[in-house]
């Protein structure tokens, strides 16, 4: 499997493992250090997956054509 093929549910789904040890570093320390990392957690995934979905409609703008 190349990396280029990962879609991005595929990617987000991989990236909410992430939650697990985060859960257990709030249950572990402070109740309130866990939520906070769990919502940091939560809007570096959202971030990735619009940065990552694909452009609908890409006409072809990059960096080979002349305008």
């Amino acid at each position: 499997m190349v990396l280029e093929d990962l879609s991005p549910r595929a990617a987000l789904v991989v990236g909410l493992l992430a939650l697990l040890p985060v859960s257990w570093y709030g249950l572990g320390s402070s109740l309130s250090a866990g939520v906070v990392s769990a919502v940091n957690v939560l809007i570096i995934l959202a971030c990735l997956y619009v940065a990552f979905t694909p452009i609908p409609g890409n006409h072809g703008h990059g960096s080979n054509e002349t305008s």
